[in-house]
């Protein structure tokens, strides 16, 4: 096993607008615990900790990938995986030493799951109007910089809002009786769960 192999993929996930070069969303990935030799050159560490390195390393990294054909580039001693989708740039960065193909599953979940999420119009506007979707997507897909999921349909199932329904609220009690009993019934559930032991 080699010692620096990690399981902290991924250093950062990034949405980047092509029309203005400005930045969508960004989740930069640390590991929450570092090795206690110290250092601040571990898997896993963050390679852009204030916002000046990070906004540099967005511009510079548009403009390489503006002009590639390819899906795949080594940009700043990091492997940068990447794919565009209309007015918008996906970006998974890793380690130099990473597997290219776990970083290229999780630039494929992350578009595919945002297709299913924001029906085919993964633009600007829409990740924009639907940001909360598009931040716990990627929370579904990396949490500090571990790849958790890669199926799009299970990411887009654990993020998409349920569907609206009428709620009837001509059946509920809401006068003060009503709420007590409601409580009552509760604490009576509650009580009867931790008997059982959940």
């Amino acid at each position: 096993m080699a010692p620096d192999m990690s399981l902290f993929a991924v250093n950062a996930i990034l949405i980047l607008s092509t029309d203005d070069s400005t930045r969508i969303l960004a989740k930069y990935f640390s590991s929450p615990h570092p090795p206690a030799h110290g250092g601040s050159n571990y898997p896993g560490a963050n390679p852009y900790p204030n916002l000046k390195d990070q906004k540099a390393f967005e511009k510079g990294l548009l403009e390489k990938t503006a002009k590639q054909t390819s899906d795949i580039i080594l940009y700043d001693n990091r492997v940068v995986v990447f794919k565009m989708e209309s007015d918008i740039m996906l970006y998974v960065v890793g380690g130099a030493e990473e597997n290219e193909i776990l970083l290229y599953n999780v630039i494929l979940a992350l578009r595919d799951s945002l297709n299913i999420l924001l029906k085919n119009s993964t633009d600007k506007r829409t990740v924009i109007e639907n940001y909360d979707l598009v931040s716990l997507a990627i929370d579904e897909i990396v949490d500090d910089g571990i790849v958790l999921e890669t199926d799009p349909m299970v990411v887009a199932s654990r993020v998409s809002r349920p569907p609206a329904q009428d709620i009837n609220v001509k059946g509920i009690d809401l006068s003060e009786q009503g709420l007590l009993n409601a409580w009552e019934f509760g604490k009576s559930q509650l009580k009867e769960r931790l008997r059982n032991g959940l």
